[in-house]
């Protein structure tokens, strides 16, 4: 069991990890005008391959991987990594950053179901409820109005960010299944390296006809920064805290994912978030609460005279 240092340490590891992804997910929409989407998943992972190779290295004491281990970590990146960066960048490209924090708002609920499903995690009748207010407060705010759906595409952009939830929900579980096998640090190497092997036809293609002289100074300091965040610190992060964390409760940390997406579209993109949107918002917070506080656990009174109660 760990000590309650240790699963502090964890919670502030996963919660920085979600910050990232938030914040990265938001400032993409800049990244996206400038470069095509597939181009730019395939150079996020290639600096991650740059920057992490000394990673990739087994190291002493830890066993080799067996056929299980290695299906995982190719689904680990091709679900988390490879259909997470295409369905999250194409759909920011056509929503709001506010838009997808709310409907990234559901990751927690989506994380719940599954880690009952694969990892046989208890789930409750307050998780349902917590899945059945995602889902509303996503449908509040995709009938938002005519007006902001048609400005962003939203119905499109939405449907893609949501598939992008899917995909991070069984990141978050898969991974969970890895970090009794593996370190945090071979996970993200070997993870970002499959990525870059799915990703490297279509990429290369594009680079080969793209003219990168039109691009930006701040455009390429953008793209490291997305780069080394995505591919190498949040994953890190993540698996580092996952290793003391069940899935399920670890769920809780994608809150900050929507909310420093949104945070970053109302503060650096000037977006705005409109009165429905904000109820919409809340819905999926409260599910996040219901999905993800801690159940009260009853003391039996005979324990507690005996001193037998922890």
């Amino acid at each position: 069991m760990p000590t309650t240092r240790q699963r502090l340490t964890a919670y502030l590891l996963l919660a920085l990890s979600m910050s990232l992804v938030g914040s990265y997910v938001a400032l993409s929409k800049a990244l996206v005008a400038a470069l095509p989407v597939l181009l730019l998943a395939w150079l996020r992972f290639g600096i991650g391959v740059l920057a992490m190779p000394h990673w990739l290295r087994k190291p002493p004491g830890e066993t080799p991987m067996t056929p299980t281990t290695q299906k995982l970590v190719f689904l680990e990146s091709f679900l988390g990594n490879f259909l997470f960066s295409i369905c999250m960048l194409y759909g920011v490209s056509m929503t709001s950053a506010v838009s997808a924090g709310v409907i990234l708002a559901s990751i927690p609920a989506v994380v719940a179901l599954m880690s009952w499903l694969f990892l046989r995690e208890r789930i409750g009748l307050r998780v349902w409820a917590a899945i059945a207010c995602a889902a509303f407060g996503i449908g509040l705010f995709a009938s938002a109005g005519e007006r902001v759906a048609a400005r962003d595409s939203s119905l499109w952009g939405n449907a893609l960010v949501f598939g992008a939830v899917v995909c991070e929900a069984a990141y978050a579980v898969i991974g969970k299944k890895l970090t009794g096998a593996l370190s945090a640090k071979r996970i993200t190497a070997l993870i970002n390296l499959w990525g870059f092997a799915l990703m490297t036809p279509m990429g290369l293609y594009l680079a080969l006809q793209f003219d990168f002289g039109g691009i930006a100074v701040s455009s390429w300091l953008l793209l490291v920064f997305y780069a080394l965040a995505a591919s190498v610190g949040t994953v890190w992060l993540w698996m580092t805290g996952l290793k003391s964390v069940p899935a399920s409760r670890a769920g809780v940390f994608t809150v900050m994912l929507p909310v420093s997406a949104a945070l970053v579209g109302v503060l650096a993109l000037g977006e705005t978030l409109r009165g429905r949107q904000l109820l919409a918002f809340g819905i999926a917070l409260l599910g996040l609460l219901l999905a993800t506080l801690p159940t009260r656990t009853l003391i039996d009174p005979a324990r507690v005279s005996s001193g037998n109660d922890r």
